[in-house]
């Protein structure tokens, strides 16, 4: 069943428990049946590119092997969950609507947005239309979509989401490996492991520019930025100084995969993503 069918079905007989691939920490643990595992910082390189699908880690299967391993769920999901079950006829709209979202993981837009990206193609589609796929797909568990939030508003924004997806594997078995994609997977990454810790995640919008993640449990809230090197005065201040800005008790976090990350800068703690991940602490 599909999960907006368990309530109709089930009516006040089940509990719901989300499932997620494996997070980095099961990720080793997989890896150490197979082969020694590195240091984690090394091994967090290739947990981006192999994602954490549990039957792509079976085995020492090769990255081609893995991704088709993947692109078998992607399949799978696609036309029994989402085309067969809604009795979608344009596939190739849909594939579209896909690809377009898998490759702006991390990056905010609308329906219109989409609809407007296929009209320049010369591939109509309304904006309802790009809705709906895209509802279906988050209903296929193939994406989340994270809402953004108004700092100064204290309200959650309807327009502008993010859309992250299942697993980074997804984006890879689909679109290819691109090393300039690294950046927006270790926030999907990110994003995925505050979501197993309980959190509800949005994306942080202030007056001057967008915090990552502000992840709410219960009283509990974390500030999460994520960006794969500081390489730069100009990156530094410009992932710092968005935080700075917030005026809070709450802690906040820089992660990033600089090898000498750690440390504080004025309260904001510096890690590296392995460490985060692997610590359930924070």
């Amino acid at each position: 069943m599909m999960s907006s069918e368990i309530s109709t079905y089930l009516t006040g007989r089940y509990v719901s428990f989300r499932v997620f691939t494996l997070s980095f920490r099961e990720y080793l643990t997989f890896r150490n049946k197979l082969a020694a595992v590195r240091d984690p910082k090394d091994e967090l390189a290739d947990y981006v590119r192999l994602g954490g699908f549990p039957a792509a880690h079976l085995q020492p299967f090769s990255q081609d092997e893995i991704y088709t391993i993947v692109q078998d769920i992607y399949n799978s999901t696609i036309f029994s969950d989402v085309v067969k079950r809604n009795q979608i006829r344009k596939i190739d709209q849909l594939e579209r609507v896909v690809k377009y979202t898998f490759n702006n993981v991390g990056n905010t837009f609308s329906a219109k947005s989409i609809a407007d990206y296929l009209k320049a193609e010369r591939r109509s589609l309304d904006n309802e239309t790009v809705y709906s796929y895209l509802e279906k797909l988050e209903k296929a568990y193939l994406l989340h979509r994270c809402s953004r939030y108004d700092l100064q508003g204290k309200e959650i924004l309807k327009t502008q989401e993010k859309f992250y997806l299942a697993d980074v594997a997804l984006r890879y078995s689909v679109l290819g490996y691109h090393a300039d994609s690294v950046d927006s997977s270790l926030e999907n990454i990110v994003y995925l492991e505050l979501c197993r810790r309980g959190y509800t995640v949005y994306v942080g919008k202030t007056g001057s520019g967008e915090i990552d993640f502000i992840a709410v449990r219960q009283n509990e809230k974390i500030y999460v930025q994520v960006t794969q090197e500081i390489r730069s005065e100009k990156t530094k201040e410009r992932e710092y100084e968005r935080l700075l800005a917030i005026h809070d008790n709450y802690p906040k976090y820089v992660l990033t995969t600089d090898n000498f990350a750690g440390g504080n800068y004025e309260g904001i703690k510096t890690m590296h993503i392995a460490d985060f991940l692997l610590n359930s602490e924070y």
